[in-house]
């Protein structure tokens, strides 16, 4: 099985425009990862000369900016092909996809588990300078169905078209977005109630009626799709696993039941183990923390209820979750009044103060090294053009004469590019901990405030229902 992907490179901007197709090419033909260029081919064009003859063809046409280029990735199902195997179908996927009018490069990376081969072409065909046009829906149309095709050729499996397409590729998306409305994962639960529905019914019309009991909408097309209370979409059977297809869900009526899955539990015999328990003494709370445990306790009765149900209760999962932080805290920082509620307080407003006045102090001490880290950057963007130059190729001299006035400046300045991106690591890293330090700081500085504000919103409460019941006392006393 192979399944394609493609992607485009774009136009790096006027110093440089095809430095992205240059990376490519020199990445993928990298003899490390090809047997020492064993498994490096090309059609239209030679190799070792890949990216000088497409810079010809762009020149030639005036087509030298915009989109550079494409590449092509083909995996290979993990020990399926062979290396040699693999090269063999990436030649005729080419040959039959691009040979008439692109210049490209193909090769084969045998440095992982899985094989996989490269394809990088120019963006310009040679033949009428017309440029490359990816359109939507050619993936399916073209690019996976010649791949499906030389596998078959070849003894490979193949996939469907269908089930790769756009909507297969967001469904990690769509899981996300549900996984977002509530606390716990929605195909666990639904694989759940689909077993227990499977177990129960005798045909498959009793099983659709039996999810439906169960606050199930069901949808029956092409798929069977399902849709559980609180679920924004349907969700298709066969995404839950090879034993969800509707097809597999006919079989598994027929012979799942009771004494099915009692044979194949295997008989256990009894045995005596004997171990050691090293036994704790549970710590004392305080009055404040006992307040926050028994708020966790009373909430605790959520566990009870159906996994089916749990979407409804996700406001208070999350007030639960709030709870339980604000109790950590107080035994993170043993606080047992709130007097020295107060006092934690204060200390964390001090070193929140003291986090931002060094994050503060690290900025303006790496914004002094902002020329020579430009420069650097400058530098490094000029490397391939330099390259180029330094190969024989005279187009770049412009490029070639930047990289000397920079490097002569920056040499100037004391500073080697190693040195320069040496220092601004350095800088970043401890910018990095200092915005770290900062925001777990804050957290827990918010985290004690919201202790502190439900304590004296609770305070004046009961100092008002005081007053009130003091004001009906007086009032119901007689009048002498």
């Amino acid at each position: 099985m192979a399944i394609s992907k493609i992607l485009h490179m774009k136009d790096s901007g006027n110093s440089f425009h095809a430095r992205h197709l240059k990376r490519a090419l020199d990445y993928v033909m990298n003899p490390e990862k090809t047997q020492g260029g064993r498994l490096v081919g090309a059609i239209n064009c030679q190799a070792d000369m890949a990216f000088e003859q497409m810079m010809d063809t762009k020149k030639q046409f005036g087509k030298t900016d915009k989109r550079q280029g494409y590449h092509i990735i083909l995996s290979f199902k993990e020990d399926e092909v062979e290396p040699d195997r693999a090269f063999e179908i990436t030649q005729k996927f080419v040959a039959e996809y691009l040979g008439d009018a692109y210049e490209a490069v193909f090769v084969v990376h045998d440095n992982t588990d899985h094989v996989h081969s490269h394809i990088v072409f120019n963006s310009v065909s040679f033949v009428d300078g017309k440029k490359y046009r990816y359109e939507k829906g050619d993936w399916a149309k073209y690019i996976q169905p010649i791949t499906n095709k030389l596998c078959q050729e070849y003894g490979l499996s193949i996939i469907d078209v269908e089930d790769g397409s756009k909507e297969k590729q967001h469904e990690n998306y769509k899981d996300w977005s549900e996984y977002r409305e509530g606390s716990f994962v929605w195909a666990d639960m639904i694989k759940r109630d689909l077993d227990a529905c499977i177990l129960q019914a005798n045909d498959f019309s009793g099983f659709l009626e039996l999810l439906s009991e169960k606050g199930y909408e069901v949808k029956q097309g092409k798929y069977l799709a399902v849709r559980p209370q609180g679920m924004t979409r349907f969700r298709r059977c066969k995404t839950l696993g090879e034993n969800y297809s509707q097809e597999a869900i006919v079989e598994r009526i027929a012979k799942e039941d009771l004494s099915f899955y009692q044979s194949q539990n295997e008989e256990k015999q009894a045995s005596i183990v004997k171990c050691y328990v090293k036994r704790y003494h549970r710590a004392k709370m305080s009055g404040l923390q006992k307040r926050y445990y028994a708020k966790l306790y009373r909430i605790g009765k959520l566990k009870k209820k159906p996994y089916s149900q749990v979407w409804k209760y996700k406001d208070d999962i999350r007030k639960m979750h709030k709870l339980q932080e604000q109790y950590l805290f107080l035994v993170r920082h043993k606080i047992e009044s709130a007097e020295e509620l107060v006092s934690v307080l204060d200390n964390l407003t001090d070193k929140k103060k003291e986090a931002s006045k060094e994050k503060s102090k690290t900025y303006k001490a790496k914004e002094r090294f902002k020329d020579i880290f430009d420069k650097a950057e400058q530098i490094r963007e000029l490397d391939d053009a330099e390259s180029c130059y330094q190969s024989g190729d005279t187009f770049f001299e412009d490029e070639h004469n930047a990289w000397e006035r920079l490097n002569t400046e920056l040499l100037a300045q004391g500073y080697s590019v190693e040195e320069v991106e040496s220092l601004r690591k350095k800088y970043e890293s401890k910018y990095a901990q200092d915005c770290k330090a900062e925001r777990a700081v804050s957290k827990e500085l918010s985290l004690g405030r919201s202790i502190w504000k439900e304590l004296t919103v609770s305070a004046s409460e009961e100092e008002k229902q005081y007053d009130k019941e003091t004001i009906r006392d007086r009032r119901e006393q007689p009048v002498r």
